[in-house]
């Protein structure tokens, strides 16, 4: 390995490596730092000679980084980070912001927040906006890795897990998370269903034909583990990518399913549902925001932060939750 000599190092090249991981691609790369495509090439290939390493192969249009390449960015995108805040502390004036902010969240999650968040925006920052994408995973990581989001908000049991995990070993993680608000599931059927009066044992639980809130598509969730944890299983017929949806064919149907008991207040659908304590015991339902950590000096992610955290607190002060 060609030793690093980091006194001779140009700092500027670490921006064009901040932006190229950012980006995985060129050409966004050099329009971002306003420099053409050869003079980011250019530069590259002088950090790569600095490093001795590639740092990022070509891969159809765009670029695929090396395990060391991976390695260094967090702590050279969280050095950029420091020092862009340190040389421009405060520079997000929300009155005259002009951003763009995206986050992924489910149907029911944003039916709770977008109302406060919009309220937010035309109060404090006219020129902002906002765009929701459908939350299709668990692991919404690899995304905000890409830089495809800037904020997810959900249920993510199993990433903060990780998270955890990796803080009591003494890592520093990748990400950072938020608690905005706790929840819990219920049975959800129509009015006049034959189990919406009389106990409702598992046996009768189970025995019952489902409809299952699958982001993935996977006809399994957190409550077939349950489930499978007692020895038992449900019938699943059909599975949703929404809340919303599942509500209106549990309204017309014989099928049941199981929704955070805050969503349906939401539907407009109540007068058509019935809800039940579920037979068995879940976990309780914590909904996070999770980002990059490489975002925590930027002064616009914070105030979205804030935001998305008021937008909940108000959220359920107004339902008493």
């Amino acid at each position: 390995m060609i030793p690093f000599n980091f006194r001779t190092l140009d700092l500027n090249l670490l921006r064009v490596f901040d932006q190229v991981m950012s980006e995985r691609n060129l050409t966004r790369a050099a329009s971002n730092l306003a420099m053409t495509q050869p003079a980011v090439s250019n530069s590259l290939r002088r950090l790569r000679e600095a490093l001795g390493d590639d740092l990022v192969r070509r891969s159809g249009y765009g670029v695929l980084p090396t395990p060391r390449a991976l390695a260094l960015w967090p702590a050279v995108a969280d050095a950029l980070r420091q020092l862009e805040a340190s040389f421009s502390p405060g520079d997000f004036v929300a009155a005259r912001a002009t951003n763009t902010f995206v986050l992924a969240m489910a149907d029911a999650t944003a039916a709770e927040l977008m109302p406060g968040l919009v309220a937010i925006i035309e109060r404090d920052a006219p020129g902002v906006s906002m765009r929701s994408l459908p939350l299709t995973t668990r692991d919404p990581r690899r995304l905000l890795d890409d830089g495809q989001m800037d904020l997810a908000v959900g249920y993510f049991p199993a990433v903060l897990a990780d998270l955890t995990a990796q803080a009591q070993a003494g890592g520093m993680a990748a990400f950072e998370h938020l608690r905005l608000y706790d929840g819990e599931y219920v049975c959800v059927m129509r009015k006049g269903h034959p189990l919406a009066k009389g106990r409702l044992t598992v046996a009768r639980f189970c025995q019952a034909h489902h409809l299952l809130v699958s982001f993935s598509g996977r006809a399994y969730g957190f409550v077939d583990e349950a489930l499978a944890s007692l020895g038992h299983k449900r019938r699943i017929v059909l599975t949703v990518n929404q809340f919303f949806t599942a509500g209106r064919v549990v309204a017309a149907s014989d099928l049941l399913t199981v929704l955070p008991r805050h969503f349906v207040k939401v539907t407009g659908m109540t007068d058509q549902l019935v809800l039940r304590e579920l037979p068995f015991e879940l976990p309780p339902v914590h909904v996070d925001a999770l980002w990059h950590r490489r975002q925590n000096q930027r002064s616009d992610h914070a105030w979205l932060r804030l935001a998305v955290a008021a937008s909940a607190k108000q959220a359920f002060a107004a339902q008493g939750a």
